[in-house]
């Protein structure tokens, strides 16, 4: 599947508008067309926590971008296992080695946090089929929110396809190996958290 095409994934009466609003780069691909070069892109999530897939997301699109914003949201009323200062202190820890890229945070309107920091890309990851009814939803609120505001899709890498965050912590909390699934650091702190958490609720 080539980057700007879309085929047989969606029924056809949504698949010509689909491609219209995002671009699909297929897991080998490391350089966005010409076109896209030189802009800014936001990555936003909840990252709680961040996961080896978020983080391949990440590298890939590290390569992609002159300048990267990983975007945390804020949302409270997820009751999210880590603070939004803790999922950005786990992020600044995995991505402290790549120059073009920075941790932020938001609340509100993703299109209005883009237009905050120039951005004129987002760029979310497609993990599977599941995903692109969700995902095209959100891409057709936010071209109509800032028609100049692009989402550029890239497919996940098919040995992280399978990994959530939500996935990722209840297999951890019921006793099962993450490793690999998370960053060394990111485990630790679940480590740490979910044994505060049991002492707490013993």
């Amino acid at each position: 599947m080539a980057g700007g095409q879309f085929v047989g994934v969606l029924a056809c009466n949504w698949a010509f508008v689909f491609a219209t609003i995002v671009t699909i780069i297929p897991e080998s691909e490391t350089r966005l067309p010409r076109r896209y070069r030189g802009v800014t892109a936001i990555y936003p999530g909840s990252f709680d926590p961040i996961t080896n897939g978020h983080l391949d997301l990440i590298q890939r699109g590290s390569r992609l971008f002159d300048r990267l914003i990983i975007s945390v949201l804020r949302n409270e009323a997820k009751q999210p296992l880590f603070s939004a200062e803790e999922r950005m202190e786990m992020l600044c820890e995995v991505v402290d080695e790549y120059s073009n890229i920075e941790v932020d945070s938001f609340h509100g309107l993703l299109v209005d946090h883009a237009r905050t920091h120039s951005a004129t890309v987002l760029l979310r990851g497609i993990r599977a089929i599941s995903d692109y009814e969700y995902e095209l939803q959100m891409a057709l609120m936010n071209r109509r929110l800032n028609p100049g505001l692009e989402t550029v899709f890239l497919l996940a890498n098919e040995a992280y396809s399978f990994i959530s965050s939500r996935l990722v912590k209840e297999v951890f909390s019921l006793g099962g190996n993450i490793s690999g699934l998370v960053p060394p650091s990111v485990e630790e702190r679940l480590k740490r958290r979910m044994s505060k958490l049991r002492k707490k609720g013993a």
